[in-house]
């Protein structure tokens, strides 16, 4: 074979252009139908409206007279609202050293305005309702709550004092709006 000095030119190959074009756009549409096809499910997995109207609440405490215990429902739990006396918030704050604490916490690390405390009223051992929002309930020891499924007692800043329940009772996110309205959630 003799070489002529010429070049041989392949052609710029429309094929190899056209080629890659169909497997982008292939794998463009798999990639969008597989989304259309998966998106029903992922959707599906948002909360639905009664969830999402339950995430926040507003709680007026206007009505609420020191003293005074309330009980609201929060994402299908009590939340437990007490507007304190002077005298609740001095001894919770005395107690706040107490070697007896099971989870040491202070009062003002539980609580916005010391006048309102705002908990979760489920026992942290097995989540049953603690007596003590209603006056002729039992309010045990600490002048707080009392679970009467395992003998758990609570202070009146919601920590608990003598078990089994080993947290004290949780404090839900909340924020004041004005002095007399919350925002919980």
């Amino acid at each position: 074979m003799q070489d002529n000095g010429l070049e041989t030119i392949h052609p710029a190959g429309p094929t190899e252009t056209r080629r890659d074009f169909l497997f982008v756009a292939t794998g463009m549409a798999a990639v969008v139908g597989t989304a259309a096809t998966f998106w029903p499910f992922i959707d599906n997995m948002r909360p639905s409206a009664d969830v999402t109207a339950l995430a926040t609440i507003e709680v007026d405490l206007s009505s609420i007279e020191p003293g005074q215990r309330v009980t609201v429902k929060w994402r299908s739990q009590p939340l437990f609202v007490v507007r304190r006396t002077p005298e609740m918030v001095a001894a919770a704050v005395a107690d706040d050293l107490n070697s007896g604490l099971l989870d040491p916490q202070a009062d003002a690390e539980r609580v916005q305005r010391p006048e309102w405390l705002v908990v979760v009223g489920v026992c942290t051992h097995l989540g049953c309702i603690p007596l003590g929002q209603r006056p002729d309930e039992p309010h045990g020891p600490y002048k707080g709550w009392f679970c009467p499924c395992h003998g758990s007692a609570y202070d009146v800043s919601g920590r608990v004092r003598r078990g089994p329940a080993p947290r004290n009772l949780h404090v839900p996110p909340y924020v004041f709006l004005d002095d007399s309205r919350i925002r919980i959630g």
